[in-house]
């Protein structure tokens, strides 16, 4: 399969994303590499083809953002917002990722090796992601629907206000959130985190896995239960 570099040493960001914006052709599966990204912002941001681009370093804010059918590699570390608003695809940070990573995502896969900053998984939409390392606080917050699988530990006010996303927590989270609770894992838990495990190449045993989740109490005011927030 044809592969295209560009180096951000010496071609600019802005044609580099113009190029996958208006080049590609419908279901264009081509192989692309982005050389010497030296932490630019907005790397491979809005693709919308089944195309595979590699980053051959470490990328700033929002790499991969809004992301449709594409498989973007990190191979690095990312800054805010990997992955933010994602539809589908694949995102693949090899390192570690900053603060908001897959934030409002609505579908595909995130997979982060490393560790993740804060609001990991800000109000999730439908995407999945797995951590293999640990998160930091207010990951999950106000999270609607999807998965999350974090394999180390997690900060405080873990899946805060979430709705209908899941969190499956291998380690111990410092605290949980407002209206979240741990809940037993079923064989359709353990089912489901064995393949978001294989799907981002790790492996770990899935009964070590624990179920957080809404305990549906702040779905709506209730002005004489005294609700605080």
């Amino acid at each position: 399969m044809e592969r295209v570099s560009f180096d951000l040493a010496s071609t600019p960001l802005r044609e580099v994303n113009q190029f996958l914006h208006k080049q590609l052709q419908a279901d264009d599966q081509r192989h692309f590499e982005v050389l010497n990204p030296d932490g630019a912002h907005s790397i491979a941001v809005g693709l919308d083809q089944p195309v595979t681009v590699e980053i051959h370093g470490h990328a700033g804010y929002y790499a991969a953002g809004m992301n449709k059918k594409a498989t973007v590699i990190v191979h690095g570390s990312a800054g805010t917002g990997v992955a933010e608003n994602m539809m589908s695809g694949r995102v693949h940070v090899k390192g570690f990722a900053s603060n908001g990573a897959g934030a409002t995502s609505h579908g595909g896969l995130l997979v982060i090796d490393g560790d993740a900053g804060l609001r990991c998984g800000i109000s999730l939409k439908g995407g999945d992601i797995v951590v293999g390392g640990s998160v930091g606080s207010f990951s999950g917050f106000m999270a609607h629907a999807g998965r999350m699988v974090i394999c180390g530990n997690a900060g405080d006010a873990l899946g805060d206000s979430l709705y209908e996303a899941v969190i499956y927590l291998r380690g111990e989270a410092k605290s949980l959130g407002a209206d979240t609770r741990f809940e037993p894992m079923t064989d359709e838990d353990r089912a489901v985190v064995a393949e978001l495990l294989r799907e981002a190449g790790l492996q770990h045993d899935p009964a070590s896995f624990k179920r957080v989740a809404s305990a549906r109490s702040l779905y709506h005011w209730n002005a004489d239960a005294n609700q605080e927030y």
